[in-house]
């Protein structure tokens, strides 16, 4: 049993809490990640699959982007069709959101 406990401590000190709780703390934050958690997507897919404003995934996606959750996949001069995934720190944070059950 005290492995259990070594095991969960560690597992307790590699989780970046501050990125989980900066993507728990909006809404929308945590719709973007748990729908790119799917697979990449653009702003419009997103709101069309969650039903929300593609203004307010718009804003978050950019959020999530400054704070290396979300990626854009396509070159940067592009205008339409943006698609946008989760890096390995989105990807993290998803996982102890769900492991958690924060969401």
């Amino acid at each position: 049993m005290a492995s259990t406990q070594e095991e969960q401590s560690d597992t307790n000190e590699n989780i970046d809490w501050d990125m989980v709780s900066y993507a728990i703390s909006s809404q929308y934050r945590l719709t973007v990640l748990e729908r790119l958690a799917e697979g990449p997507a653009t702003p419009t897919r997103i709101a069309a699959d969650t039903d929300r404003h593609v203004a307010n995934i718009s804003r978050s996606i950019q959020r999530l982007r400054k704070r290396g959750q979300v990626e854009l996949l396509v070159p940067e001069d592009r205008k339409k069709g943006r698609v946008y995934g989760l890096t390995e720190e989105g990807q993290q944070s998803w996982h102890v959101i769900e492991s958690q059950e924060l969401v």
